[in-house]
């Protein structure tokens, strides 16, 4: 049974609930997992058994027996895919809004890999099992481009890409307000919030930088269309650094306004270009995605 020790100190964990401490350090647990362990009496802090909203303070060290929890067989799903490009390599999607990425703790169906499975088998295995074949995410929420991996060299090559920021996107977004600039940069470092762990903010004690840039491409009465690249790939980032410009994303709930007089039919958000190397050709290929229905039958309306 693995266990394993942390330590407090004014760099790292000062101050954060125990749970969070522990779901940053342990990537194979999800952070319920370790609130479970918690509950059973397998992490202690100073020896001794704590809660999940415990406060670390300085020097408390902490220790957590855990087992792995068996894998979950992903089942293959015949659910339709919007296909943009495919090849022995990789595979180029348009994913709908509403639809996960891969399976997770009390979602493992009706994702985006339980029907590339159905759909293109060969790539079971091609990185970790619940996320085979990606190497990178779109939120829920957000609707557009991804690029999947079919083989093992195609996963480490575009891995190596994103990691390096060579990999270029572009993200079509309607924001409350319009922009003080007509183009401009947001380079706020953001991370994990201080006390709500499951929220990306730039009040964090662990900042990781981040770069947004975008550009006003129409104006309306209470919005402006804006292009958006992020140069780096920070969880929920065009989300977070909008919201604390002043300027959130419409159709945001989790970092914008929750309730507004405007039906909107969802978050406002879609990647509609994607430029990598090809992994086996090494020549640079670029996708376009046009904005979906529902988000220009919003605008059209305005």
């Amino acid at each position: 049974m693995p266990k394993k020790e942390f330590l407090a100190t004014p760099l790292s964990g000062l101050g954060q609930r125990l749970d969070v401490f522990l779901s940053e350090r342990i990537s194979e647990l999800t952070r319920s997992q370790i609130q479970k362990l918690i509950e059973a009496k397998r992490v202690r802090v100073n020896g001794v058994v704590s809660k999940s909203n415990h406060r670390l303070k300085e020097g408390e060290r902490v220790e957590i027996e855990y087992e792995l929890p068996e894998p979950e067989w992903i089942q293959p799903e015949d659910i339709p895919l919007d296909m943009v490009y495919s090849d022995n390599a990789i595979l180029v999607v348009d994913k709908p809004s509403g639809m996960v990425v891969h399976p997770g703790a009390g979602n493992r169906t009706h994702t985006l890999v339980n029907a590339l499975l159905f759909h293109f088998p060969d790539i079971e295995g091609v990185g970790p099992e619940e996320r085979a074949g990606i190497v990178h995410r779109l939120d829920k929420e957000t609707s557009g481009l991804m690029v999947i991996a079919r083989n093992g060299n195609a996963y480490s090559q575009l891995q190596r890409q994103f990691k390096r920021r060579e990999v270029e996107k572009l993200y079509l977004g309607l924001v409350w307000g319009k922009m003080p600039e007509k183009k401009g940069e947001f380079k706020w470092a953001i991370g994990r919030h201080v006390k709500h762990g499951e929220r990306i903010s730039v009040s964090t004690k662990k900042p990781k930088d981040a770069l947004t840039q975008y550009s006003v491409q129409k104006e309306y009465e209470e919005f402006a269309l804006l292009e958006i690249r992020p140069l780096t790939g920070r969880t929920h980032q065009i989300r977070v650094h909008l919201a604390t410009s002043g300027h959130p994303l419409v159709g945001d709930t989790r970092y914008g306004r929750r309730k507004t007089k405007i039906r909107v039919p969802r978050l406002f958000l879609h990647a509609s270009e994607l430029s990598f190397m090809h992994p086996e050709t090494e020549q640079r290929i670029e996708f376009s995605s046009p904005m979906p229905k529902d988000l220009k039958d919003f605008l059209d309306k305005l």
